[in-house]
C-alpha cells in the first residue's frame, strides 16, 4: 500500500464516522463515539504534520486533478481546525441537551470536519474548489439545526451568499486554468507571464473578484451580511466553529489564490491590492461599529467576527512577510478567542437563557469560570498584553507602517487602533457588569450556575492557550516564518 494513502484518512474517517453518528440514538453512546472520532482525527492530523505526503486521487484530464499534499500552510490550518473541533465537540456534548436531535447535529458536525480537512490539504485549485463547496453544503444543517423559520431564512442566506462567492471563485478558475502554467499550488505563483502580457488588468480584475468571492466566507464587505444573520440562530457550538473556523476557510482560499497561484510579485503595487486593502479596512471599522451598537450578545459577537477576520485580510493584502506573519497569528488567536466567547455565550444561554448583554449583571458571581474565560478572550480580541491577540496586532501594525502604500497603510493601522477601542467598548462593559454589578444590585438573588466540566474544561483550555501563546509565541512564529519564507 502506498504510504501516501494515509493522507486520505483525515477525509475518509469523518465521512464514515459522521454517517454512523446519525444512527446513534442513546446519548452516552453518541457522546463517547463523537469524542473518540474527534480525538482520533486530531491525533491523525497532528501525526501527518510531522511528515510530507502527496497523493493524486483522480485525474480527469492533464490539468484537472483531485490531489492532496501536506505543505506548511496545510499543516498549520489542519492542526488548528482539528484541535478546535475536538474541544468544541466536548462542549457540545452537554450543550446539545438543550437542543433537539443531537445525533443529527453531530453527524453534520463530523462530516463538516472531513470537508475542512479536504480543503486544508488540497494540492490544487480544482480540489480546493470542490472541497469548499462540499464544506458549504455540510455546514448548512448546523445553521438551520433548530428548524425555526428564522433559522431556515438565515440558512438560505448563508447558502446564497456562499454559492455566489464560490461562483466568483469558479469563474476565476476558468481564467487561471488558461493563464497559469499549472493550477497546482506553488509558492510564489504559477502565472504564465508570456500569456498574460498585455492582459494584466484583466487578470487583476479576476484576482479581485476571486478575493471578493472567497472573502464572503471570511465576512469581508460587501458579502458579509450572512454572518450576523446566521450566528444568532445556530446552536452556540455551531456559532463558535462558524465564527472561529469556517470563516478561516475563506482565508485559506484567499491565501492559496493570492500567494500560490497569482503570486505576490504580480500583485504588489497594483490597483487590485489597493482596492482589497481598502475593503478590508472598511470591513474592520464597519464590523466594530455595528458590534458596538448591538445588544444581542451572539449578534454582537458575529459583527465582531466581521471586523476581526478582516484584520487577517488586511495583513495578507499587504503582501509582505511582516503582514503575513500578523495575518496567520491573527488566524489562530482569533479562532481561540472567538470560540471562548461563543462557547461562553452558549454556557450562559444553557444555564440562564439570557441572551442580551444588559441581562448579565452579577453573572460573574454566578458563573465565575465562564466569565473569567470570557474576560481573557475579550482582552485577546482587544489586543492587550500579555494575552495572545496583542502579538498578532503588533505585527499587523508593523506591516501597515512598513507598507509601500504609505498613507493607505497608515490609515489601516489607525483603523485597527480605533477598532481595538471599539472592541473594548463592546466587550469590557459585559465583564465589568458581570463582576461589579453595582451597589443597587440584589446580591441575595444570586445563585451558583456554573456548568459542568464538559463545558468548563474546553473553555479553560482555550483560555490557557490564549495566555500561553501570548507569552511564548516563539515556536508558532518560527512555523509561520517557514511558510512565509517559501512564499516570499
Amino acid at each position: 500500500m502506498n504510504g501516501n494513502m494515509i493522507l486520505l484518512l483525515p477525509m475518509i474517517l469523518p465521512l464514515i464516522a459522521g454517517l454512523i453518528t446519525g444512527f446513534l440514538k442513546e446519548e452516552k453512546q453518541c457522546n463517547l463515539w463523537v469524542f473518540i472520532v474527534m480525538a482520533v482525527e486530531a491525533g491523525l492530523v497532528w501525526m501527518l504534520a510531522f511528515g510530507d505526503y502527496t497523493l493524486e486521487v483522480w485525474r480527469f484530464t492533464d490539468r484537472l486533478v483531485i490531489a492532496y499534499h501536506t505543505d506548511g500552510l496545510a499543516k498549520f490550518f489542519a492542526c488548528l481546525i482539528s484541535t478546535v473541533w475536538l474541544l468544541a465537540a466536548v462542549f457540545s456534548m452537554e450543550y446539545m441537551k438543550h437542543e433537539h436531535k443531537p445525533a443529527r447535529f453531530f453527524m453534520f458536525y463530523i462530516l463538516s470536519l472531513g470537508a475542512l480537512m479536504s480543503l486544508c490539504f488540497s494540492a490544487n485549485m480544482m480540489t480546493m474548489y470542490l472541497s469548499y463547496e462540499y464544506m458549504t453544503v455540510l455546514t448548512l444543517p448546523l445553521v438551520i439545526h433548530t428548524g425555526t423559520p428564522e433559522a431556515v431564512r438565515a440558512g438560505m442566506k448563508y447558502l446564497g451568499y456562499s454559492m455566489f462567492g464560490a461562483g466568483l471563485g469558479l469563474m476565476g478558475f476558468f481564467f487561471l486554468n488558461t493563464y497559469c502554467v499549472t493550477t497546482d499550488f506553488m509558492p510564489g505563483g504559477t502565472l504564465d507571464m508570456s500569456f498574460i502580457n498585455g492582459r494584466e488588468n484583466m487578470m487583476l480584475a479576476v484576482f479581485f473578484l476571486m478575493s471578493i468571492g472567497f472573502g464572503c466566507k471570511a465576512g469581508m464587505f460587501p458579502l458579509h451580511a450572512w454572518l450576523p444573520t446566521a450566528h444568532p440562530v445556530a446552536p452556540s457550538p455551531a456559532s463558535a466553529v462558524l465564527s472561529g473556523i469556517i470563516t478561516k476557510a475563506g482565508i485559506i482560499a484567499v491565501i492559496r489564490v493570492t500567494f500560490y497561484l497569482f503570486g505576490a510579485d504580480f500583485l504588489r503595487g497594483t490597483w487590485a491590492q489597493a482596492a482589497l486593502l481598502t475593503l478590508a479596512i472598511i470591513t474592520v471599522f464597519m464590523g466594530s461599529m455595528l458590534a458596538y451598537k448591538e445588544k444581542l450578545l451572539k449578534k454582537r459577537l458575529a459583527y465582531s467576527t466581521v471586523s476581526q477576520v478582516s484584520y487577517v485580510l488586511f495583513g495578507l493584502m499587504l503582501l509582505s512577510p511582516v503582514g503575513f506573519m500578523g495575518a496567520l497569528l491573527q488566524v489562530l488567536f482569533h479562532a481561540t478567542a472567538k470560540n471562548i466567547l461563543f462557547l461562553s455565550a452558549g454556557a450562559i444561554i444553557y444555564k440562564t437563557e439570557k441572551t442580551y448583554v444588559y441581562q448579565y449583571k452579577g453573572l460573574g458571581k454566578e458563573m465565575p469560570v465562564v466569565m473569567w474565560c470570557f474576560a481573557i478572550a475579550s482582552l485577546s480580541l482587544i489586543g492587550i498584553p500579555p494575552v495572545s491577540g496583542f502579538v498578532s496586532k503588533w505585527y499587523l501594525a508593523q506591516g501597515g507602517l512598513s507598507s509601500v502604500f504609505g498613507t493607505l497603510g497608515i490609515v489601516g493601522v489607525a483603523v485597527l487602533m480605533v477598532s481595538a477601542l471599539l472592541t473594548a467598548g463592546y466587550l469590557l462593559p459585559i465583564v465589568v457588569d458581570a463582576f461589579f454589578p453595582g451597589r443597587d444590585f440584589d446580591y441575595a438573588s444570586l445563585r451558583k450556575k456554573e456548568p459542568n466540566f464538559l463545558m468548563t474544561v474546553p473553555l479553560v483550555l482555550f483560555s490557557i492557550a490564549a495566555v500561553v501563546l501570548g507569552i511564548m509565541p516563539g515556536r508558532l512564529m518560527d512555523i509561520i516564518a517557514n511558510i512565509s519564507g517559501m512564499i516570499f
